[in-house]
């Protein structure tokens, strides 16, 4: 059975709302950003810049707020962070993916090499 929802203290609707679905907003904020800085030929230093100041907002406003500034700032700081996440997971997973390719050719061109027939 579903229970009536109750708004908590000096909590408006929208609030309420909004930190329903708080997680699911800022994934999607960050999966479109993620997905324009992955493919477009625009740096991705603005990404850390806009985090560093949706850090900030939240830290000395929405933390000493209630209902829907809090709310916002803590989606847009998670989803900024998350952005500069995914550009780092990339990064680390590329060079990684780089390393393994130049050492499997250095070991085929040695196997080649070494081959005496």
């Amino acid at each position: 059975m579903d229970e009536p929802r109750t708004i908590e203290h000096r909590q408006t609707a929208s609030a309420l709302w909004l930190r329903e679905r708080r997680l699911r907003l800022a994934l999607l904020i960050a999966f479109v950003e993620s997905l324009i800085v992955l493919f477009s030929d625009h740096g991705w230093w603005y990404v850390v810049g806009a985090a560093f100041l949706a850090l900030l907002a939240y830290w000395f406003i929405g933390r000493r707020r209630s209902g829907v500034i809090y709310e916002i700032t803590w989606v847009a700081a998670v989803s900024q962070l998350l952005a500069v996440l995914v550009h780092v997971l990339w990064v680390l997973v590329k060079t990684l993916a780089l390393i393994v390719l130049i050492a499997l050719a250095v070991f085929l061109l040695a196997a080649l090499l070494l081959d005496r027939k």
